[in-house]
């Protein structure tokens, strides 16, 4: 069958930071992708704010670099997907893999294979995709090269891989420096054979497949991601698997459902670098973009018109979390920050607070992103939103947040399952590198939350690496407590490992909260008097309201408490009348803090402003009177 030979479509998998964005970076600038007068910033495949702020990738992209070979011959494009490393973000992965003929697997020269490492390389062997292995980061002081590659090995042997997919090509690279050698350096040091990127170039170029099609194939092209432009409206990402998508050409467009509906591609475009540039012709296995059809969805096929043969739907993991999402029901809806002054309401008008409003908005998130669920529940204002983790719903409403939205989140809750008439739940992997000293205390942690181990090693640096199986329902809250528990040095990453059968009861917060029982703003004098009673959330001047949560109590019940007390003022003067005790600075909780840290009764009030833990029940005397009512019953 005819072979392009001038183009290579390749994606990098790893786990979360072990450098896979720094050597696409790398790449861009080594194949000459840039001006010399180009202004350029680290982690350039990172686009959006969240991913410079949180320093993880979210969204799967693409983008093309033309290499030149040292030989003299004919420029060979590269299409590099860059694909999140965390496993929340699954579907972009998996969707990544359906567009490319083969992956690189990049591992930490020091950390080895990881949870995530463990996801992505799961997904590429399922498809059967040849494995290119990157150890990177060997420059690392505690790298530890050899033991790294035997564990990739065992993890290869681990999810069953065949004698071909086993006998990968090595690379050694250290990405910040842009340097990659097919020589083992010693452990610590970048690779001194070479003084760039070329041998990294020549592995992909050997060992990722050229794209093979049939010259009398109808057209075939398969839509992978989808992106948004303010001038061509949506913008459908795809692959050319036979046949040649032409610009003004007329195409069968076979939808979900299997209709099929002719239209007309008006705006073509190939991926140069991070730009997308006019072109007049796409052949098979590129990867272009295609203007001109307003409602495309991911998963469906552009064909002949003539003779429409449909590709096979992407298909992702189901989802394991759930959390309800609604509108804003407290009293400080819509009133910004602080609700007083000029500068709260300019800041408000644009404020999105209506249920059609927010179920606009999830409806779009639908079309972009394929691992998530949105269902209706009882009440209009609120719906349910499934997700792979915590993390991938946390970073969608953070999202909303910043556009505009006022949402009341519930607290986060597990997809359940029913096999042979039982409650199966999902389960996680947990890997857990803590020092030997915190050993103990990881131990008693996942004792609690019903985790079993599995693994334990110990490579002699006074790390210890251990793995456990636990309900994801036991993970909720759990990076928090862990980190409080490892004094802020343990490293936890957990990836989907199934169903299994419900593990019942879990008690994962002992202590109660501190709940404010009227509105008002916050006063130093009431903090003074409250802070020995648990651990205070707010500032001074801070405006609160019934039902919310303002500390976490020592005990394990909740406590109503009067934080806007003022201190009563006479016309009586002493000498000690004046003396401050000092104020204990307030725990600050993030969004994915406050999400944890709820309770069954509990939900997470998120403005643009603030973010902000309440009672579902505000009356202090209806949840007195609910809880009577449920002891009694």
């Amino acid at each position: 069958m005819p072979t392009r030979h001038d183009i290579r479509n390749v994606a990098i998998v790893a786990h979360v930071d072990h450098g896979k964005t720094t050597i696409v970076d790398a790449m861009l600038k080594q194949a000459g992708a840039f001006a010399a007068h180009q202004q350029l910033d680290d982690r350039m495949m990172d686009s959006n704010d969240l991913e410079r702020e949180k320093g993880i990738t979210i969204l799967a992209k693409n983008t093309a670099v033309k290499y030149h070979p040292k030989d003299g011959g004919a420029p060979i494009t590269i299409n590099i997907i860059d694909t999140p490393g965390h496993a929340d973000f699954g579907g972009e992965v998996e969707r990544g893999l359906s567009m490319v003929d083969a992956v690189v697997l990049l591992v930490d020269a020091s950390e080895g294979p990881l949870p995530q490492t463990r996801f992505v390389l799961r997904k590429a062997l399922q498809q059967r995709k040849p494995v290119i292995l990157c150890i990177n980061k060997t420059d690392r002081p505690d790298s530890r090269i050899d033991e790294v590659v035997n564990e990739t090995y065992d993890l290869f042997l681990d999810l069953d891989a065949d004698e071909d997919q086993i006998e990968f090509p090595i690379v050694y690279a250290c990405g910040r420096d842009g340097i990659a050698s097919l020589t083992k350096p010693e452990d610590g040091t970048v690779p001194q054979d070479s003084e760039n990127l070329e041998p990294f170039f020549s592995t992909i170029l050997e060992h990722v497949p050229a794209p093979v099609y049939d010259e009398e194939a109808p057209l075939q092209a398969h839509v992978t991601n989808l992106d948004a432009d303010n001038f061509l409206g949506r913008i459908a990402l795809l692959r050319v698997e036979q046949g040649e998508l032409r610009k003004g050409q007329t195409v069968a467009w076979i939808k979900r459902d299997g209709t099929i509906s002719n239209v007309r591609i008006t705006e073509l475009m190939m991926t140069e670098a991070l730009t997308r540039k006019p072109a007049e012709v796409a052949g098979p296995g590129d990867i272009c973009a295609v203007a001109g059809i307003p409602d495309i969805m991911i998963g469906e096929t552009l064909a002949d018109p003539e003779n429409p043969i449909a590709l096979p739907l992407i298909t992702v993991d189901q989802p394991a979390i759930s959390m309800t999402i609604g509108t804003n029901t407290s009293p400080l809806v819509g009133r910004g920050g602080t609700g007083k002054g000029a500068e709260a309401k300019s800041a408000v008008k644009d404020r999105k607070v209506t249920a059609r409003q927010v179920k606009d908005r999830l409806d779009r998130e639908l079309v972009g992103n394929v691992s998530l669920r949105v269902l209706e529940t009882e009440r209009p204002d609120a719906w349910e939103v499934q997700g792979r983790g915590e993390l991938a719903l946390a970073i969608l409403v953070e999202q909303m947040r910043r556009e505009g939205f006022e949402l009341t989140i519930g607290k986060p809750q597990v997809v359940t399952k029913e096999v042979d008439g039982k409650i199966h739940e999902p389960v996680e992997r947990l890997t857990v590198d803590v020092p030997e000293e915190h050993m103990g205390a990881v131990t008693q942690l996942m004792g609690v939350r019903k985790g079993r181990m599995d693994n334990m090693s110990n490579h002699g640096s006074g790390w210890v690496r251990m793995e456990f199986v636990v309900p994801s329902r036991g993970l909720i809250g759990f990076r928090t407590e862990f980190l409080t528990n490892t004094r802020g040095t343990g490293i936890a990453h957990s990836i989907h490992e199934g169903h299994e059968p419900w593990f019942g009861t879990l008690t994962t917060r002992n202590n109660g909260s501190l709940v404010a029982d009227r509105a008002g703003a916050v006063t130093a004098f009431a903090m003074t008097n409250l802070q020995e009673r648990g651990v205070l959330f707010t500032d001074p001047g801070t405006e609160v309201y019934e039902g919310m949560i303002v500390g976490e109590n020592s005990r394990s019940d909740d406590m109503d408490v009067n934080i806007t007390k003022e201190k009563k003022l006479t016309n009586m003067r002493s000498s000690s009348a004046d003396s401050f005790e000092a104020i204990v600075p307030p725990r600050k909780l993030s969004l994915e803090q406050s999400l944890e840290f709820c309770r069954d009764d509990e939900c997470v009030e998120v403005t643009p402003e603030a973010v902000r833990i309440r009672k579902v029940v505000l009356d202090q005397k209806e949840r007195s009177r609910s809880a009577s009512r449920a002891k009694n019953a």
